[in-house]
């Protein structure tokens, strides 16, 4: 028999999908909106914002009821939200609406139901007395390359907080997920000298540069795929890399001055990004000496756009017990996709990622979550409380 979540827990899913917080727009309504709900019940927030000053972290410590601030567990999810452009909805993306026992909008699968979870239980926490601290720490632009929680992880470090696990909540149908492989993205910008192309010795092509260095990197992928080092905890058991975009040219008949490429790798324990990343730089110095050869105005610009550590707890780590214990389903396998789980691990936090909904339905037009799943999540979150409580 399927559970179904608190009407509770659905009107602050509502409310949460109701602020666009689309990866290009600002998060701060919800930020806002947070922060009030935490106030309202004694809770203190800190705000860490971008550059910009339109987008911001919140980092939350409910503390224990001895006052101690610092220990316990981060509960930590992202507030944004990818674009429905050119996606083909059979409803308002923004308004979620239940069809046959799935719950249907942009963001209830990735992540806002589990945010919602932890809003209806403020109170609880509160009342609950904790033996020790409960964190709660919501990031912004994680689909972007988990930029804002590079400054929220090491707020948490810088405070001292020293947590002793976190619990990351993405989805992942609540299965306990203890690894994922890094996230890398790089985009390299190659300038040539234009030339009519009926004069090709004058010109220095800029696709042509381009398209060698996508031939480095396709050849470096195929190496990988046959001779590893591999993980088998992965689906795709090896570390991956691939160009995906692409753009340059004017004309038909005119030898390109710019072209650029964005590429990124997605590595496994075994491979140092690094290291790769010093491979790739590498091809494009070596690249851009040849194109020097031909013309001295040349050049390549290699700019590593956003990384995305990766994620290996290891099995017998306390947080993976923990996770288990308050209803996570135990896994050996590990996510294809990357979270902010890594900068935490990376920051020495023993952490795992354990949320309700499937990533096969994120970031698709008609985005759901099965409502059991969200009914799952109220139970692990209970079980948290319960657990942390004096």
């Amino acid at each position: 028999m399927s559970l179904a979540p608190s009407e509770a827990t659905m009107a602050e899913i509502t409310k949460l999908i109701g602020f666009d917080t689309t990866s290009r727009d600002s998060n701060l309504g919800l930020i806002d909106y947070v922060v009030e709900r935490l106030g309202a019940v004694g809770i203190e927030s800190t705000l860490i914002h971008n550059a910009e000053g339109n987008k911001a972290n919140m980092l939350a410590t409910i503390p224990a009821v001895d006052g101690t601030r610092t220990g316990g567990i981060v509960l930590s999810g992202h507030t944004d939200v990818v674009p429905v452009d050119g996606q083909d909805w059979s409803s308002d993306p923004f308004v979620p609406e239940i069809r046959e026992g799935k719950l249907y909008a942009r963001g209830t699968c990735d992540m806002k139901s589990f945010l919602a979870v932890i809003m209806t239980r403020l109170e609880s926490i509160v009342a609950a007395k904790l033996a020790e601290p409960l964190h709660l720490a919501f990031s912004y632009d994680e689909e972007v390359g988990c930029v804002g929680a590079v400054d929220l992880v090491a707020a948490i470090v810088e405070a001292g907080l020293k947590p002793r696990g976190a619990i990351v909540g993405e989805p992942t149908s609540m299965r306990v997920v203890r690894g994922h492989k890094s996230v890398n993205v790089i985009r390299v910008d190659f300038r040539g000298v234009a030339a009519h192309s009926s004069l090709t010795p004058q010109g220095v092509n800029a696709i042509s540069a381009a398209a060698e260095f996508t031939g480095f990197v396709d050849s470096l992928a195929r190496g990988l795929t046959q001779d590893g080092p591999f993980d088998e905890a992965y689906i795709v058991p090896h570390t991956t890399t691939t160009v995906n975009k692409i753009e340059g040219g004017i004309a038909v008949n005119t030898i390109p001055a710019t072209c650029t490429l964005h590429f990124e790798f997605r590595s496994i324990g075994a491979d140092d990004p690094t290291e790769l990343i010093a491979r790739f730089r590498a091809e494009a110095t070596r690249i851009e000496a040849s194109m020097r050869e031909q013309h001295k105005d040349v050049g390549i610009d290699f700019t590593v756009l956003a990384q995305a550590p990766g994620l290996d707890t290891g099995p017998d780590a306390a947080i993976v017990e923990l996770a288990a214990e308050l209803g996570g389903i135990p896994s050996p396998d590990k996510a294809t996709y990357g979270t902010e789980a890594g900068l935490f691990f990376n920051a020495g936090i023993p952490t795992v990622v354990c949320g309700p909904g499937d990533i096969a339905q994120a970031h698709a037009p008609d985005e759901f979550i099965e409502l059991d799943q969200i009914a799952a999540c109220e139970t692990f979150i209970d079980n948290l409380i319960a657990k942390l409580g004096s």
